[in-house]
């Protein structure tokens, strides 16, 4: 990668079991020692871990009426978040010793001392709570007990949303919870990502149970005694009246009578909320008809020769300067360009349509803003009335369809660590939600030994934690698994296709697509009193997958489709996870490797135990025809297919192990879903010369170059990469070299360019004055950069471009997501930030102008049309255009903020997805659920 020009501070400085077998005692050691659990513990009070807001996402009617009134809280719903939001202001003074002030103790067991409750659903089973978090620390002495324990578990924290997700993934939420704009907006964008019947969602049970011999029916055996164990507390809730209020406020149960049902869980919800985890945080690939549109529009632009030229620049496949997380030239070729293409099928110009998903709308359905009509709640609960008029989840908070990766990671090896042992500081940014998406727990049973946490209704297993003497965990990789076809349209009574034709040509036949359709309706609630409605989701499915777009071809109809390599495969990766949690099966690095083999996902995993440090990146990556571009539209023909492909299994052949990138014991690894490896070319656009990942990089690199790595060392560099603004410390040296290459005379730009080169120099950082000031150390310059980064890109690249390839482009890569763009592909209050933007675009451009030496440079000139002078009347026009904005422009102010308000504005706001909202925490660019780890000791 292209190390970079700015300043960098002073942190930079300075799964599973043993089938019918019990725990494999590892050999006794002194220098480890058994915890309360009776399993021995190897990280001897090293390992840490935090997920805000609180262990308990659970709330009745009664809590969530007292927290409307009176602003209180349940226990443990909210004791996280301030820990966690500390760090923002606390880093620069952090040592080892107060790591605790931020993050949970992550010893395995509850000392006598600190057990609040002891809950024994099963005499198999208990259920230990500790007094500071009121995390479920679940010791099974059966395997089905553990497995019903953590279904209980599950129940206790996180009954609604999980019932709400399960809904979600199989499409049903305004049934579930109402017609809000936002819920129909929500099932709209999920469902067609993950279309099933009840019969598709139980084959992918068996499938589990019978194609992976013992470890799969175990697999199944946990999922049902966790589903068991879900319904356990459900019926007893219910029957107790202490279930969560959301049941009441949406319509499901009375509040006087009791009357109404909580329905049943089921295993093959658990394939429903798998897709939907899946679909937002492991999947890749995808979009190649918005790819082929901007091609199309650079080749009209500027011919074909040149404007393949042009796009190819900008999709930055296989870019010299990204940062990659094998950074010692390690090379794995995966989806990579062919010298000439064969089988592309781009579309005529103006001829794609997006394939419609709704029909036969009734009622509030039909209106662009429904009809409300309210329900009256009995007196003493009117304040809740309306709780989800906006939606059960805010507009914004989800969107399958855009390519999410987030989550980062940061390891050191032993060699470069103080104590000889290696440092992990890692977690997954799987956005801020009330309750959270992830849920911790602790489970200690025959074959299961692990803390960490685990997406609520499918916490079987850990998904992201420690075990006994290591620790792992994952960032969103996003390789190409998914591909779109084009398939020729017929009639299946030879009558001349069009586009709307319902048929399809499969190996010469044709053959009548599959048509999938949902109906969902919807009353008014006390919760949500949007009219009653309803709606029709209809999806086609053909044997190269769903149908998204449709288009012509030389004039002839064809349809576009998604094929997802993971598609009927929702939850094969359980057997991933169980390996994970199995203290017999991982006992280093090596086996760790071998167990995330087994995880279809495309994750980068990471590994930390007190040897070795290790890094794999999973996926049911496809066999493909060397000959076709994955990045775009392939033509539906038997010698462009996957190889392999068995369509109604949708299994094909993939590639092996060790062409998957991955290292062990490299002198440090970070990601934060970057570029992997040379040659293994990017799914999507924004993998170029700057990248947020180059946050973590320089830092890290830092760190390792002087040796003696601490845990407090490396969470530092990670929580001031967390506050940093991206085009500050990144772009802005090379805005100020273009804008200092003459003297800047106007007064008023001269202060500009005075606050914006003190920022730089002051680290480019978003963070407060002080703890609670809700002032950033450089109000006025961070005020400047929001308001002129979009201005000065679209000034810079659209004349260039032209409106039409400037748009197209936009749309494969949005021009910023800065902390508080509530444009972003991720929403407004959202924490993760600078993911996506054209921060590599301006970088490489203006380094071309400034005369540097550019590897993988833009095929043309923007800025100025190249010329130097020309860029800087740019570059100070639109800064003048930024500085004559005011805040109240630039931070227009939401439901959350004031207009006006900088420090609101860029807030992480916790997503209520229920009953309780939470207070805001400064803004901080980090992993929701993180750990920080140095294990001294191994079996």
């Amino acid at each position: 990668m292209r190390r970079r020009t700015g300043r960098l501070r002073t942190a930079a400085a300075a799964a599973l079991f043993a089938l019918g077998a019990t725990f494999l005692a590892p050999p006794p050691t002194a220098a480890a020692a058994d915890g309360p659990t009776g399993t021995t513990d190897y990280c001897q009070g090293q390992c840490a871990d935090i997920l805000p807001p609180g262990a308990n996402g659970n709330a009745t009617l009664a809590e969530i009426l007292a927290s409307k009134v009176f602003g209180t809280h349940p226990g443990h719903s909210t004791d996280q978040l301030a820990p966690y939001g500390a760090l923002a202001s606390g880093y620069q003074s952090l040592t080892d010793d107060t790591l605790t002030d931020f993050f949970n103790d992550a010893s395995f067991g509850v000392p006598k001392d600190q057990v609040a409750k002891v809950t024994a659903p099963r005499d198999d089973v208990t259920i230990t709570r500790d007094k500071k978090t009121g995390v479920p620390h679940i010791k099974g002495t059966t395997r089905y007990g553990t497995e019903y324990g953590a279904g209980y578990a599950a129940g206790q924290d996180r009954l609604w949303l999980m019932d709400l997700f399960r809904h979600i993934g199989r499409g049903e939420l305004t049934s579930f919870a109402g017609g809000a704009l936002a819920n129909q907006g929500l099932e709209q964008q999920f469902w067609p990502q993950a279309p099933y019947t009840e019969a598709d969602l139980q084959a992918q049970v068996d499938q589990i149970r019978d194609t992976n011999g013992a470890r799969g029916k175990q697999a199944m055996e946990d999922a049902q005694a966790y589903v068991d164990g879900i319904n356990a507390y459900r019926e007893q809730s219910k029957n107790g009246r202490y279930f969560p209020g959301e049941y009441v406020l949406t319509g499901h149960v009375d509040a006087i009578t009791n009357a109404g049902e909580i329905a049943p869980f089921k295993l093959t919800d658990l394939i429903a909320l798998a897709s939907v985890v899946g679909g937002l945080f492991g999947n890749g690939g995808g979009g190649e008809v918005p790819s082929a549109l901007a091609l199309l529009s650079a080749q009209q632009k500027y011919g074909v020769t040149k404007g393949t030229e042009v796009w190819e620049s900008f999709r930055e496949r296989n870019d010299p300067e990204a940062a990659k997380t094998l950074h010692d030239g390690q090379s794995f070729p995966y989806a990579v360009k062919p010298a000439k293409a064969k089988g592309t099928a781009l579309p005529d110009a103006g001829s794609v349509t997006s394939e419609p998903l709704v029909f036969d709308r009734t009622g509030a359905a039909g209106d662009k803003k429904p009809a409300q009509d309210p329900v009256k709640a009995p007196e003493k609960y009117r304040k809740l009335e309306g709780m989800f008029k906006d939606g059960v989840l805010p507009k914004g908070s989800f969107d399958p369809t855009q390519h999410r990766g987030m989550s980062n990671a940061l390891l050191v090896s032993g060699k470069r660590s103080a104590s000889g042992h290696p440092v992990a500081v890692f977690g997954p940014q799987t956005g801020y939600f009330a309750p959270q998406l992830l849920m911790l727990q602790e489970i200690q049973g025959p074959g299961i030994s692990a803390r960490g946490a685990s997406f609520a209704g499918v916490g079987m297993y850990v998904q992201l934690g420690r075990g006994q003497d290591y620790a792992w965990s994952a960032t969103s990789a996003g390789q190409d698994i998914t591909d779109t076809y084009a398939v020729d349209l017929c009639n299946k009574d030879g009558s001349p296709a069009t586009k709307d034709s319902t048929s399809y040509r499969y190996h010469g036949a044709c053959v009548p697509m599959e048509k999938l359709e949902r109906t969902n309706s919807w009353k008014p609630t006390i919760a949500d009193p949007t009219a009653a409605g309803s709606y029709r989701m209809q999806v086609f499915r053909t044997k190269y997958g769903t149908v998204t777009h449709r288009a012509t071809i030389g004039g002839k109809p064809v349809a576009y489709t998604a094929l997802r390599s993971t598609y009927r495969h929702e939850a094969d990766s359980i057997i991933g996870f169980q390996m994970f949690n199995d203290p017999s099966y991982v006992r280093d690095a090596a086996t760790f490797q071998k167990a995330a083999q087994h995880i279809g996902y495309a994750f980068n995993w990471f590994y930390a135990d007190s040897r070795d440090i290790a890094y794999y990146n999973s996926g049911l990556n496809p066999v493909r025809n060397p000959d076709v571009d994955p990045a775009l539209p392939i033509k539906a023909d038997p010698k462009y297919e996957w190889r392999g492909y068995d369509p109604k299994a949708n299994t094909t052949d993939y590639t092996p192990p060790a062409q998957h990138p991955q290292s062990v014991n490299q002198d440090y690894y970070i990601s934060w879903n970057n570029k992997q490896a040379k040659d293994y070319d990017s799914a999507g656009f924004g993998n170029g010369s700057v990248h947020r990942a180059d946050l973590l990089d320089d830092r890290v690199a830092a760190l390792t170059k002087e040796g003696g790595v601490t845990r407090a060392a490396l969470t530092r560099a990670m929580s001031e990469a967390a506050v940093t603004d991206l085009r500050g410390e990144d772009v802005l040296p090379q805005l100020l070299r273009v804008l200092n290459s003459k003297p800047v005379t106007d007064p008023k730009l001269r202060t500009a360019v005075q606050q914006l080169d003190s920022w730089r120099k002051d680290g480019a950082q978003r963070r407060e004055t002080s703890a609670g000031s809700h002032t950033y150390t450089h109000p006025d310059a961070v005020r400047l950069m929001d308001a002129w980064w979009p201005l000065m890109i679209e000034s810079a690249f659209k004349p260039g471009l032209g409106g039409d390839l400037y748009d197209a482009l936009g749309a494969n890569l949005a021009i910023d997501e800065s902390p508080s763009a509530g444009h972003g592909p991720t929403g407004a209050h959202a924490g993760s930030a600078f993911q996506y933007g054209w921060w590599s675009y301006a970088d490489k451009d203006l380094r071309a102008v400034l005369g540097d030496q550019v590897q993988g440079p833009l095929a043309v000139p923007y800025c100025g049309n190249g010329d130097l002078a020309a860029c800087r009347d740019t570059l100070l026009d639109t800064l003048r255009q930024a500085s004559g904005k005011t805040a109240e422009q630039v931070y227009p102010g939401d439901d959350s903020c004031k207009a006006g308000d900088q420090w609101c504005a860029d807030s992480i706001v916790q997503r209520a997805v229920g009953g309780l909202t939470h207070d805001a925490i400064s803004w901080q660019n980090r992993p929701t659920y993180q750990q920080v780890v140095e294990f001294p000791s191994h079996r």
